[in-house]
């Protein structure tokens, strides 16, 4: 049976018009992105067994399709290389969406903000990565540089490139952010003693460090507060 054979409710485009696409299931939702399904199969079944299959990779199954690459997409059957591509396009333009966000018009009052601004995407990295959160005399985002990328343990940062990066934006004052791929945001002594050092660097520059916020699966912890959080808020916008 096709698409076109079952009552037009139950199909997923005609069913995102009528009810939003909020209500669709991940299968409906990425049958619509697929369009076509395989031989003897519709767009949802060829949906439903791509995440299937991610799901037997570990995990959940939406973060399979997010993380595999394209051939790897393209190899599951029912997918090729046209569908595979559609899926990578679609998902890319919503990692994007992430980023663009309202930057410039961010205000950080707390760890609560920075979590809000950064949890979704770094929450999900297989890889410790250090960043800066850039900020003006409000306190409102200028920007978030990404300074390293280390092992699943170690980050490795050195302050002349997070200092070079606050001098060059003209940048107030800083926030620094690192993620554990552990999902336990839990400061180690290297998290503690690098916050130290950057914080008297600071200092020194006349450039505040306001926090270091690590975030880890849903959870953070801010080191200016020494404590955990789960959960985050939405950011505030002005």
């Amino acid at each position: 049976m096709t698409l076109k054979q079952l009552p037009p409710s139950e199909r997923p485009r005609e069913r995102l018009f009528a009810v939003g696409p909020e209500h669709l299931s991940p299968a409906e939702l990425l049958a619509i992105i697929l369009r076509t399904g395989a031989a003897g199969q519709t767009a949802v079944q060829v949906a439903q067994h791509l995440l299937a299959d991610g799901e037997k990779q570990g995990g959940h199954p939406l973060l399979y399709l997010l993380k595999a690459s394209a051939a790897e997409l393209a190899a599951c059957r029912g997918v090729g290389r046209a569908k595979a591509a559609q899926i990578k396009a679609a998902l890319e333009l919503g990692r994007r969406l992430g980023e663009v966000g309202p930057r410039e018009r961010v205000r950080i009052n707390g760890p609560a903000d920075v979590a809000a601004l950064v949890m979704e995407e770094m929450r999900h990295l297989e890889q410790e990565q250090f960043r800066v959160i850039l900020l003006d005399t409000k306190n409102q985002v200028l920007g978030v540089e990404s300074v390293s990328t280390g092992t699943l343990n170690t980050t490795l940062v050195h302050p002349r490139e997070i200092f070079k990066l606050a001098i060059r934006r003209v940048a107030n004052a800083i926030i620094l952010v690192h993620n554990h791929p552990s999902g336990d945001p839990t400061p180690s002594p290297e998290d503690r003693q690098i916050t130290k050092d950057l914080m008297a660097a600071g200092q020194l520059l006349g450039i505040d460090v306001h926090d270091h916020v690590i975030i880890g699966d849903r959870r953070y912890f801010s080191l200016r507060e020494g404590r955990g959080v789960a959960g985050t808020k939405r950011c505030r916008r002005l």
